[in-house]
């Protein structure tokens, strides 16, 4: 297997240049053991951990690896030693649920990100929302995929509620089980191109895959009769080079989705409000009683989902409080640095 064909490009191939120089190799991150890797470079497949240096100045978890990421190695003849990791070009990631705030690296250097959601029981518009933001925060770009069209009772109406809070997203309704709207996601599978798959648990993005891949890669089981959802099967993240060309990451199931203190997304996961706030009559307008308010003058007239004003209120709320817990974690990480480098100097 080429570089090429797991990803390689101009942006990488500049980073890597000076460790190239001094004899290291290079390969992607293709699955993520508990201080282990499998990685995959031109000279195939191999275990590595990483180097005493690289965990040493790790300040946090997201300084370490993660599936997608491209590494520099030094290669024996089975295992292999990482000693950095490339900047990415774009993350997928969330903040770990906790009294500290810590990034967790879901997917790295991905091109599209596929958000599953099935039109049964998990249809969900609050959620997708969210899914949204956290994609366009990721620096790749969205397509949402609506799954199990065969278990809806109107799945164009779904469509195009979800069109109407994400626009200018490709939005596919598709059947993995018939093969409906399957064929409209294979223009994404392009040599090199990398694709994340991320939703619920249950909602289809393993038969999904499978299809795709034209054979079964994942493990998949029949769908819950209580609540309709099939049961979650995916327990790690993994990288997957398909024979026709193109990369997917398969991930486990989010249950909780914790975002980060950046509001890059917002802007464009709510362009509507974002666009509505700026006709308000006051530029500090709080969109509450004060006169000439665009946006409570939009609710009223149906212009804007009362509902969706409302998720937005809360992820904004939400962003700010984690942007707090960041700077936070900044500030003693910066004390940390201080100290470290007073001891420095007295020895």
């Amino acid at each position: 297997m080429n570089l090429v064909e797991l990803g390689w490009g101009p942006m990488f191939q500049q980073h890597y240049e000076p460790y190239r120089e001094r004899g290291y190799s290079v390969g992607r991150v293709i699955r993520e053991h508990r201080q282990l890797y499998d990685v995959a470079s031109s000279n195939g497949e191999k275990l590595a951990e990483l180097a005493g240096k690289l965990r040493y100045h790790a300040m946090e978890r997201a300084d370490l690896p993660a599936v997608g990421d491209w590494v520099v190695m030094k290669e024996e003849s089975d295992r292999a030693i990482i000693y950095a990791v490339l900047p990415r070009k774009s993350k997928m990631s969330r903040n770990v649920a906790g009294a500290v705030t810590e990034e967790q690296i879901v997917a790295a250097n991905i091109d599209q990100i596929l958000i599953v959601m099935a039109l049964n029981q998990d249809f969900n518009l609050r959620r997708m929302e969210r899914y949204l933001l956290l994609v366009w925060e990721s620096g790749a770009s969205p397509v949402i995929v609506l799954s199990k069209s065969d278990l809806s009772h109107d799945a164009e109406k779904q469509a195009a509620q979800v069109q109407a809070i994400a626009p200018g997203v490709p939005v596919h309704t598709i059947s993995a089980l018939n093969t409906e709207g399957m064929h409209e996601l294979q223009t994404y599978l392009v040599l090199g191109n990398t694709l994340a798959v991320i939703g619920s648990s249950g909602v289809g993005k393993s038969t999904l895959i499978n299809a795709l891949a034209d054979k079964e890669l994942q493990r998949v089981n029949d769908i819950r009769y209580g609540d309709g959802r099939g049961k979650h099967t995916t327990t790690h993240r993994e990288l997957i080079v398909l024979t026709q060309g193109g990369i997917i990451i398969d991930t486990p199931g989010m249950r909780e989705l914790q975002l980060n203190g950046s509001d890059d997304g917002a802007g464009a996961a709510f362009e509507d409000i974002m666009v509505l706030s700026e006709s308000c009559r006051y530029r500090d307008c709080k969109h509450e009683r004060e006169p000439g308010c665009a946006i409570r003058s939009a609710i009223a007239s149906g212009e804007l989902d009362a509902k969706r004003y409302q998720n937005y209120f809360k992820l904004e709320k939400e962003m700010a409080y984690a942007k707090r817990r960041e700077q936070a974690k900044d500030r003693m990480l910066n004390k940390m640095d201080r100290k470290t480098e007073r001891r420095r100097e007295v020895e």
